[in-house]
């Protein structure tokens, strides 16, 4: 458990935290306009994060009284760096929290986790409207990679790839 500041402290989410982060998800894709694509379930989330075969982690901030916001990654490998990394899945905080160092504090913290893993970078996407979020990143030193495009797969035609 880090101590950010006096208002607010940094840990690893524990299965107990399941219907927060749950409910963190869907206040996310409420503010990314996505909420419709929320096919997440506590259950579902407790299994992937929390069990035998999960893959993903979760840094919760919270004060006394609340959680204020998350961070969800994964880590990723670089062939050409030849070491591991981090991917942050979603980085989230509440509007009520926002502006108080919350978002930066959980961005250090994934970083200090990259270097801990003798990592080679902290990635992740942001919507081309988020603004207010390119604008965040950027002043934490981010440079977007305008030189690539992202690709995705899902539902059925993940289904017919496999097939293939």
């Amino acid at each position: 458990m880090d101590a950010v500041n006096e208002n607010y402290k940094i840990r690893p989410a524990e299965l107990d935290d399941v219907p927060e982060i749950f409910v963190l998800i869907k206040e996310l894709a409420d503010y990314e306009r996505l909420l419709d694509e929320v096919v997440a379930t506590e259950e579902l989330l407790e299994e992937t994060l929390f069990g035998e075969n999960s893959n993903a982690e979760v840094l919760l901030a919270y004060n006394a009284n609340q959680v204020l916001g998350f961070a969800l990654y994964f880590h990723t490998f670089s062939t050409f760096l030849g070491r591991p990394g981090i991917y942050l899945e979603d980085l989230f905080v509440r509007e009520f929290a926002r502006g108080k160092g919350i978002g930066e504090a959980l961005l250090r913290r994934l970083a200090k986790c990259a270097l801990e893993m003798e990592g080679g970078r902290l990635e992740w996407s942001v919507l081309d409207w988020n603004e207010p979020a390119i604008s965040f990143y950027k002043k934490m030193g981010a440079v977007p990679l305008n030189e690539w495009t992202t690709f995705r797969v899902t539902g059925e035609k993940l289904k017919e790839l496999a097939a293939l």
